[in-house]
C-alpha cells in the first residue's frame, strides 16, 4: 500500500510539474514580475499534489470498484429473477439498474465541486437571480435522467450515436428559442458535470453493467454514459429557462387581462 501510494505521489508530481513550470515561466520571464503571495502559492501546490494523490488512490480502491460491483449486483440473473417474473432479456427486468443510475447521477452531480463553482459564479454575476441550489438541482436532474436513459441503451443495445445526435438536436432547437443570456451557462453545465466525482462512478457503472447483460461487450457498450451526462444537463437547464419564461409570460398575461 505504501509503495503504491509512493508511486502515485511521484506520478502526480510529474503531472503537476509542467503546469507549475509554465505558470512560473510566464510570470517571471514573460510578465517579469515576482509571484504574488509566493508562500501561499507554494502551500497550495503542495496541497494539490497530496490531494490528487489520495484522490487517485481513492478512485482505484473505492469509487471504481463500488460502481462496478453495484452494477453487477443489480443486473445479475439471480437478483433480476428475484425482482422480475418475466423474461430476463426484457428491458423492464433491469428497472432497479435504471433507478440506481438515476439516483447516482443526481447525488454525484450535487456533490460535484466544479458545478458548485460554476453555480456560485452564475449567482454572483446575475446578482442573485440564478440560485446556486436551483441550478445544481436542475443540472443534477439532467444527469439523473441521462444515466437512466444511458443504462437503458446498454441493456437494449441501441446505437449510442442515435441517442447523442438526438440529444444535441434538441439542444440546438432549444437554443433557437431560449433567451441568449442563459445559453452559454447551459453549455458550461454540460461540461462541469463530467468531473472528479461523477466520472469515476459513471464509467464504472457502464462497464459493470455491460459486462453482465447478455450479449453486451464492455469495450463497445460499456462506454458512452459520460456523453449522456454531458448533453442532458444542457437540455434540462435550457428547458428550465424556457419554462420559467413561460410562467412569467402567463402571469404577465393574466395581470394584463385583470
Amino acid at each position: 500500500m505504501l509503495a503504491e501510494l509512493g508511486n502515485t505521489f511521484i506520478n502526480t508530481l510529474r503531472d503537476i510539474a509542467p503546469i507549475v513550470i509554465l505558470i512560473a515561466f510566464f510570470q517571471v520571464i514573460i510578465i517579469k514580475k515576482t509571484i504574488p503571495n509566493l508562500k501561499k502559492v507554494v502551500l497550495g501546490v503542495i496541497m494539490v499534489i497530496f490531494g490528487l494523490t489520495f484522490f487517485l488512490i481513492g478512485l482505484e480502491k473505492a469509487l471504481f470498484p463500488l460502481g462496478e460491483v453495484m452494477a453487477k449486483q443489480l443486473s445479475s440473473p439471480v437478483f433480476v429473477k428475484e425482482t422480475y417474473s418475466g423474461d430476463l432479456t426484457d428491458w423492464q427486468a433491469y428497472y432497479w439498474v435504471y433507478i440506481f443510475a438515476a439516483l447516482v447521477g443526481f447525488s454525484t452531480t450535487i456533490a460535484e465541486p466544479a458545478l458548485y463553482a460554476v453555480a456560485a459564479k452564475a449567482n454572483e454575476v446575475s446578482g442573485g437571480f440564478i440560485g446556486i441550489m436551483h441550478l445544481r438541482v436542475v443540472v443534477a436532474v439532467g444527469v439523473g435522467i441521462a444515466l437512466a436513459v444511458g443504462t437503458y441503451r446498454i441493456v437494449v443495445g441501441d446505437s449510442l450515436v442515435t441517442y447523442i445526435m438526438t440529444g444535441y438536436i434538441i439542444v440546438i432547437i432549444q437554443t433557437i428559442f431560449v433567451k441568449k443570456d442563459i445559453v452559454a451557462l447551459a453549455y458550461d453545465t454540460g461540461g462541469v458535470t463530467t468531473s472528479t466525482v461523477t466520472v469515476p462512478i459513471v464509467a464504472a457503472l457502464g462497464l459493470g453493467l455491460a459486462s453482465v447483460v447478455p450479449g453486451r461487450n464492455p469495450a463497445i457498450d460499456g462506454f458512452g454514459l459520460i456523453a449522456f451526462a454531458s448533453v442532458f444537463p444542457m437540455i434540462t437547464v435550457l428547458g428550465f429557462a424556457q419554462i420559467s419564461d413561460l410562467i412569467v409570460y402567463l402571469n404577465t398575461f393574466k395581470k394584463s387581462k385583470s
